[in-house]
C-alpha cells in the first residue's frame, strides 16, 4: 500500500541578495502577497516579484539611506522614507516619481498610505506625524504628541481614524477629521515596535519590546487582553482577514492567538529569524526577513494551522473536567467599522491654479524629482504585474496561484506544538496575564471573533462633540467620492462653520502684523528709512519686511547704499521662501539694487587705494566690500535657481545676467 505524500505546514522559499549593501526596510503588498519592496543603504528601493529571483524595478532619488517603505492596497503606489526626513511617492504603473515630500527634520520610520483618500501618513525620529496630500504635494496637518521616535502608523479600516506606535512605550489613536488625539493607551514597559487594526471590529493590537501584545477596545478606549511570553521583541503581527485570530512573527516561529479570553492557538516552527513583516493569500501566510543585503521569504500552510475553537493547551496544566473549561465562544459583541463601497481612485495630477490651493515647490524639490528615477530592471515581469490586462482591473503577479509544498522531510520538526484532540476545548494558559501584571486574569465575558460579520447591536456614538471641531479636513476628504442622489443643504449653522474654519487663527496672525507694522509706520514718520527698515528687520518678521519693500520698491530714490547693506541679507531669506509673494518681491529689490548699485560697488573696489586719510571714502568703502561679499552669497543661490521653469525661472536668468560681472 502507498504511502500518502504528506506535506509541510512551512518552508523557505527563496533568498535573493536585494541590494549592493546593506537592507534596511522591507515591506509585503497586502493585496497579492506576492509584490516585495526593499529599501537600502544604497539609496536605493527595489522591487520584486515573491519567489522571482530577478528585480523588477529599481527606484532612485534618494541620498540617503531609505529608512521605511510603504505600498497601497491597489499596489500601484510606492512611498519611501530616508535617513534625511526625505520622502518620495512613485507611481508604479507609470514607471515615474509622482512626488517628493520634505519636511520631516530627521530619519523617517513609518508610513502608511489611507485605504481611501489621496494621503499618506509619516511618522519620524523628530517625533512628529504628518499627513501629506499627495495630490497638492503639501503636508495637511501635523499630529504631536509622542515625545520619542514613532515607529509604526497604521490607518483604521474606515479611514477616519490613525493608530501610532513609538519608542516612548505609547500607543495613541488620532481623529483625523477632528486633528487630535482621541485616546492614549499607556501599559506597555518598552519601545511600542507595531500596530493593526482588526479587520472588522473596533479592536486595535500593539506589539513591544517588552515582550507582550496588547488588545485594546476602541469603544471604551481600555485594554480588552495582554499576551505574554513572546520569546523576544515584538515586531511583526497581523490579523487574519476574517478576524478570527491575530499570527505573531516570532523569533523562528509563528504563533497565532486569540484575545477573549487570551490564549495560544497553534505555534509553528519557520526558522525565518527576525521575520519583518507578514501577508495573506490563498490560505497562505508570507513572511519575509532580510539579514545584511539579503532577503528571505518563507510560506506558512494556514490550512494546516489551527486558528480558532480548538485551543493548543498543555494537558499538564489544564487539566480540569471538560465540563469546567471555558465554554466554546460565539460570534462578537463590538462594533464593526462603515467601509464605503466604492474603491479611490490614485492620485490625479491635477493642475494647481489658486496660490491657496498649492505649494510652491523649492528648487531642491524640482531637483529632486527630476533626478529620481524608476528604472525597470525587468521588462517582462513589470509587464505581468504592473500593465493593466483589460480596462477594469489589473491582475497581481500569480495571486490564484498558491506556493507548491516541497515533501515534508521531518514531521516532528515540522511544528513546536502538536494540535490537540478535538475533544478538549480548554483556555491555553498565559502566564502573567495584563493588565494586573501579576496571577492571571479570568475569563472574559466578551467571546472571540469568529465570523465576520457579528451580530447587530445598538451603536453608541463614537466622537463626542468636542471631537468634531473642523481644522479645515472634513470627513468627505478621507472617503472615495460617492454620488449622492439626494443630498441635503447645509442649515445655517453649518454653513457658517464653513465660513469661519481658520478664522480665529487668521485673526490672531493679522493683529499681531498690524500690531508690527504700527511700530515700524512709527519710525517711517521721522523719516528716517534706514532706521524704518531696521527696525523692521529688528522684529524678525518676514512679512513685516515684504510690506516694506513694496513700499520702498517704488521710489528708486529711496535707496542708499548703507540700505543695501540692511536689506540684502534679508533679500537672500526671500528668495529661499516657498512663498511666492515673496520671492516676487525679493526678486524685484534684488534687481533695484542690482542695476542701481552694482556698477558703483565695483568700480570703487577695483579704484587704488587713496593717499592720506579720507574717513567718508573709508566709510563708502567698507559698505561697498559688505555689499559684495553678500551679493556673492546670493549669487550661487541666483544660478541654482535659474534653471526653474515660468515666470520665476525667467526673473532668476536675468538676476544671473545681471550678477555676472561680480565673478
Amino acid at each position: 500500500m502507498a504511502t500518502p505524500v504528506v506535506t509541510k505546514t512551512a518552508w523557505k522559499l527563496q533568498e535573493i541578495v536585494a541590494h549592493a549593501s546593506n537592507v534596511s526596510s522591507l515591506v509585503l503588498g497586502k493585496a497579492s502577497g506576492r509584490l516585495l519592496a526593499t529599501g537600502g543603504d544604497d539609496c536605493r528601493v527595489n522591487l520584486w516579484s515573491i519567489n522571482k529571483p530577478n528585480c523588477i524595478m529599481s527606484l532612485t532619488g534618494h541620498t540617503s539611506p531609505v529608512e521605511s517603505v510603504r505600498l497601497n492596497t491597489p499596489e500601484e503606489l510606492i512611498v519611501a522614507g530616508s535617513q534625511s526626513g526625505s520622502i518620495r511617492v512613485w507611481d508604479l504603473e507609470a514607471a515615474k516619481i509622482l512626488r517628493t515630500l520634505m519636511g520631516h527634520k530627521a530619519n523617517i520610520c513609518s508610513l502608511d498610505f489611507h485605504p481611501y483618500g489621496e494621503f499618506v501618513a509619516s511618522g519620524s525620529q523628530d517625533t512628529n506625524i504628518k499627513l501629506w496630500d499627495i495630490r497638492r504635494k503639501g503636508c495637511v496637518f501635523r499630529y504631536r504628541g509622542h515625545s520619542q521616535a514613532v515607529r509604526c502608523l497604521r490607518f483604521s479600516p474606515d479611514g477616519k481614524w490613525l493608530a501610532s506606535a513609538a519608542d516612548d512605550h505609547t500607543v495613541k489613536l488620532w481623529d483625523l477629521t477632528a486633528g487630535k488625539m482621541m485616546s492614549e493607551f499607556p501599559g506597555h514597559t518598552g519601545p511600542v515596535n507595531v500596530v493593526e487594526f482588526h479587520p472588522n471590529e473596533y479592536l486595535l493590537a500593539s506589539g513591544s519590546s517588552d515582550r507582550t501584545i496588547r488588545f485594546w477596545d476602541l469603544e471604551k478606549f481600555q485594554v480588552v487582553s495582554c499576551i505574554e511570553g513572546e520569546p523576544g521583541p515584538v515586531r511583526s503581527i497581523l490579523f487574519n482577514p476574517d478576524g478570527c485570530c491575530l499570527y505573531s512573527g516570532c523569533q523562528d516561529s509563528l504563533r497565532v492567538y486569540g484575545w477573549e479570553p487570551e490564549r495560544c492557538f497553534d505555534v509553528v516552527l519557520v526558522h525565518w529569524g527576525k521575520v519583518a513583516d507578514l501577508a495573506i493569500c490563498n490560505d497562505q501566510l508570507i513572511g519575509v526577513a532580510f539579514s545584511q543585503s539579503n532577503v528571505s521569504s518563507y510560506v506558512v500552510d494556514l490550512t494546516r494551522v489551527t486558528r480558532t475553537g480548538t485551543v493548543a493547551q498543555d494537558p499538564v496544566q489544564d487539566s480540569r473536567p471538560l465540563a469546567q473549561q471555558p465554554p466554546h465562544p460565539s460570534a462578537p459583541l463590538r462594533r464593526i467599522y462603515e467601509r464605503p463601497s466604492t474603491t479611490c481612485s490614485k492620485p490625479q495630477r491635477v493642475k494647481q491654479n489658486s496660490e491657496s490651493e498649492r505649494r510652491s515647490p523649492s528648487s531642491e524639490d524640482d531637483r529632486d524629482e527630476r533626478e529620481s528615477r524608476a528604472e525597470i530592471q525587468n521588462a517582462e515581469d513589470y509587464n505581468e504585474i504592473f500593465q493593466p490586462k483589460n480596462s477594469i482591473s489589473r491582475t497581481p503577479p500569480r495571486r490564484s496561484e498558491p506556493f507548491p509544498a516541497p515533501p515534508e522531510d521531518d514531521m516532528a520538526t515540522a511544528k513546536e506544538a502538536a494540535k490537540p484532540s478535538p475533544a478538549t476545548d480548554a483556555q491555553f494558559p498565559v502566564p502573567n496575564i495584563c493588565p494586573g501584571g501579576a496571577g492571571t486574569l479570568e475569563v472574559l465575558s466578551r467571546p472571540p471573533v469568529i465570523t465576520s460579520t457579528p451580530a447587530p447591536k445598538a451603536e453608541p456614538a463614537i466622537f463626542p462633540a468636542t471631537r468634531n471641531e473642523p481644522i479645515g479636513l472634513k470627513a468627505s476628504d478621507f472617503l472615495p467620492a460617492v454620488k449622492i442622489p439626494q443630498q441635503a443643504e447645509l442649515v445655517d449653522e453649518d454653513a457658517m462653520s464653513q465660513i469661519r474654519k481658520g478664522h480665529d487663527t487668521m485673526c490672531v496672525v493679522l493683529t499681531s502684523r498690524h500690531k508690527n507694522l504700527d511700530t515700524v509706520r512709527g519710525v517711517w514718520t521721522t523719516g528716517d528709512i534706514k532706521t524704518s527698515v531696521d527696525s523692521a528687520v529688528a522684529i524678525n518678521d518676514l512679512s513685516v519686511v515684504v510690506d516694506l519693500l513694496n513700499i520702498v520698491n517704488q521710489k528708486a530714490s529711496l535707496w542708499k547704499l548703507d540700505l543695501c547693506t540692511t536689506v540684502l541679507p534679508q533679500i537672500e531669506k526671500l528668495l529661499q521662501s516657498k512663498y511666492e509673494s515673496y520671492v516676487q518681491t525679493g526678486c524685484t529689490s534684488l534687481k533695484l539694487i542690482l542695476q542701481r548699485f552694482l556698477p558703483l560697488i565695483t568700480d570703487i573696489l577695483a579704484a587704488p587705494p587713496s593717499v592720506g586719510v579720507d574717513i567718508s571714502r573709508e566709510e563708502r568703502l567698507h559698505k561697498c566690500r559688505l555689499c559684495y561679499k553678500q551679493l556673492k552669497s546670493i549669487s550661487s543661490l541666483v544660478k541654482s535657481k535659474s534653471g526653474l521653469s515660468g515666470r520665476h525661472g525667467s526673473a532668476f536668468r536675468e538676476l544671473h545676467l545681471l550678477m555676472a560681472s561680480l565673478d
